[in-house]
């Protein structure tokens, strides 16, 4: 495995990614892997496990727009963020994997973690060439951010295969809020399949939390893998 840190562009900003790439598999199916609150440094244990997983993975720093000087908070980085901005670094990072060579363009996917995990229910609802989602405990999935609709308002648009990771103790997603997730996709006969996990919170497989949860993160890896591997193949 090799990884490194690479740009793209978003307007008048370079948006820093952090790359994985597996050895000798070429081309491979690829992975955007959205950060949560607490920025992308966080995703580069994850991103490198893809890797290990055969999956070449990309991780953009969605606070790209903050002066690199920036010392806000991680709660007021994260309120800076719409909908809009999302999108925006979501979709050029997925145009930077397809134009990668090591990468089969027709084979990409997302996951995400915390605000991450949103992310994803909402990518799977707006760009068509993600191809399967994997969120863990996607919070503020029924909450706007500053335009445009909620991602639960855009359910029905969803247009590939979602996994669903959350934790029975947690408070956003609530185990009531995972109910609503699974009977509106169930109602509009998206294609799903939700998984939860006893003595876990909020952040559960989030490497270095002080909440992460070694029995619920390690039941997670291989559902989350198996379900690239069946939708992206390898």
């Amino acid at each position: 495995m090799t990884s490194s840190w690479e740009k793209a562009k978003i307007g008048d900003s370079n948006m820093r990614l952090y790359m994985s790439v597996p050895e000798n598999q070429r081309p491979a199916g690829a992975i955007v892997v959205v950060q949560g609150q607490t920025g992308v440094d966080d995703m580069v244990q994850f991103s490198d496990l893809a890797a290990q997983n055969g999956f070449i993975a990309a991780a953009p720093d969605l606070y790209h727009r903050d002066a690199p000087d920036c010392k806000d908070d991680w709660p007021t980085r994260r309120m800076r963020l719409t909908g809009t901005m999302v999108i925006a670094d979501i979709n050029a990072t997925v145009d930077f994997l397809k134009s990668h060579n090591s990468v089969d363009p027709a084979r990409i996917g997302i996951v995400g973690f915390c605000m991450g995990g949103r992310a994803v229910y909402l990518m799977c609802s707006v760009n068509r060439e993600i191809k399967a989602g994997v969120m863990y405990y996607g919070g503020d999935t029924f909450s706007t951010w500053g335009d445009g609709p909620s991602p639960f308002e855009r359910t029905k648009d969803i247009h590939c295969p979602i996994m669903g990771h959350f934790g029975e103790d947690d408070k956003n997603p609530s185990p009531a809020d995972m109910k609503k997730l699974d009977a509106e996709l169930t109602r509009l006969g998206k294609p799903h399949e939700f998984h939860s996990y006893p003595n876990a919170a909020h952040a559960f497989a989030n490497f270095g939390s002080s909440n992460y949860r070694e029995h619920a993160a390690n039941a997670s890896w291989p559902r989350t893998f198996g379900f690239f591997g069946k939708h992206l193949g390898g």
